[in-house]
């Protein structure tokens, strides 16, 4: 009870720094009112230069999509203003492209304009019916096809729910409802693609979540024989608020030492972490990610506690670390626009065995949902591929969260340990960057 106590104030003590620690890493953290101005400014950005190209991709003239509160469709969810938390009464968005005179007509049949971007033009005094006011709308575009969000296979594309397909059906006459095909594609192209303005946004994002795991994974957070996982955990999502910003998933902690065996898949990926008191000699990794303006983070990296007569992270983790960074390359080299994630996953698996590897891989889309829509490169019990979100091809300008392991034999330990990695990775015009570097050394903790 008194190592708790203890532990407990040393977490406030490190929290009562937060000032001091902000101001020294550099955060930049955007106030609530210049937030909103610059996700607005993104989002307009999107509708005026992402949206058209991505119509006339998906050979879509029109594209309707219907929310009502607090259900929202998770596409309509990222199209949102920042003073708009949630969409209001039954909200209906329409976009009509017309290519011959390249235009992006954007229509709100609600009641409201759904802030500077999408103006209402449904006047209820008018036209009570919403129904009605939406069909005349579609009417006097007179579209060839109008996609909706439904979906089989991924989950935010799927957004129109039952009800309001059925209203759809119901109050629409035929000659409109005969135009309904799925907008699958272009629901994923538009949560997954990445603009250049959102790019230098994501940068800033990485780097702010590295430098969580910096404080986390060092002296002035950890005591030796003290510190438990659960208390870096907490002390994560603690950082994370003071710093007003939002985790999406609950992070874990976990611990790699000598003379305990290592987990298997299953242990280690579903189900909960057993809270460990963390000593020297200790091998670390957190799995961590935020939240901030519209787009997410996904990173797990590795820390090492030195012992009393260690200076340096041990040269045979650090070989084992290598290799967990040569799964990296293997797997970002493979990738090529056109190519499926099943194709890219099993062409780097065969690779990774080739060079006398244990690999598994389990890279997912990451943006505007962290595990967002996009290609599937393997997950971590779908090692030979995954239907359907496997099979979609690797687009440029897209994000994902290259996430992997390889299992490597210490000598030293005589057994077993995992390298479990995770970065952010922007894939361009056919080329691979790390949104803000990666992981390429475990980070030593000297501890008194």
């Amino acid at each position: 009870m008194f190592k708790k106590i203890i532990t407990i104030f040393i977490i406030i003590f490190c929290l009562s720094c937060k000032k001091e620690v902000v101001k020294e890493q550099q955060y930049n953290i955007l106030d609530e009112k210049d937030r909103a101005a610059l996700k607005d400014e993104l989002l307009e950005d999107r509708f005026q230069n992402l949206l058209p190209q991505l119509m006339d991709k998906a050979d879509l003239d029109m594209w309707m999509l219907v929310s009502r509160e607090y259900n929202e469709d998770p596409v309509l969810k990222t199209m949102l203003p920042a003073t708009w938390l949630n969409a209001r009464r039954r909200t209906i968005i329409v976009f009509y492209r017309d290519r011959e005179k390249d235009t992006l007509e954007r229509i709100a049949v609600a009641r409201y304009d759904i802030g500077k971007s999408i103006q209402s033009t449904w006047d209820k005094e008018q036209e009570p019916n919403q129904w009605k006011a939406l069909e005349n709308i579609i009417k006097e575009k007179d579209p060839k096809k109008i996609g909706l969000n439904y979906s089989k296979h991924f989950p935010l594309a799927d957004g129109l729910v039952k009800t309001d397909f059925d209203e759809l059906n119901a109050n629409l006459p035929k000659e409109i409802t005969s135009k309904f095909i799925s907008a699958e594609k272009l629901g994923i192209a538009w949560i997954e693609t990445r603009t250049e303005k959102e790019l230098v946004l994501f940068r800033k994002l990485v780097k702010i979540t590295h430098h969580i795991i910096d404080e986390t994974f060092s002296e002035k957070t950890i005591v030796s024989g003290i510190t438990s996982t659960e208390d870096l955990v907490w002390f994560m999502r603690q950082k994370v608020t003071e710093l007003g910003l939002e985790t999406w998933f609950h992070p874990t902690i976990d611990v790699q030492r000598n003379k305990e065996a290592l987990k298997s898949h299953i242990e280690s990926f579903s189900k909960s972490k057993d809270e460990k008191i963390i000593q020297k000699g200790d091998l670390l990794h957190c799995d961590f990610g935020i939240t901030y303006i519209g787009l997410n983070t996904d990173c797990q990296q590795h820390a090492y506690v030195l012992k009393d007569d260690e200076n340096d992270v041990p040269e045979f983790l650090k070989e084992a670390f290598k290799k967990g960074n040569r799964v990296q390359d293997i797997l970002t080299i493979t990738m090529k626009a056109g190519k499926t994630g099943n194709e890219i996953l099993l062409a780097s698996l065969e690779q990774g065995k080739k060079e006398g590897l244990k690999p598994s891989i389990y890279t997912h889309p990451l943006g505007k949902y962290g595990h967002s829509a996009g290609t599937t490169i393997g997950m971590w019990d779908s090692q030979d591929g995954v239907p359907f979100k496997g099979d979609y091809p690797l687009q440029k300008n897209t994000a994902y969260a290259i996430e992997l392991n390889t299992t490597v034999f210490i000598k030293e330990w005589d057994k077993n340990i995992r390298i479990m990695l995770e970065e952010a990775g922007f894939f361009g015009d056919n080329t691979f960057e790390y949104v803000n570097e990666r992981q390429t050394e475990i980070k030593p903790i000297k501890l008194n």
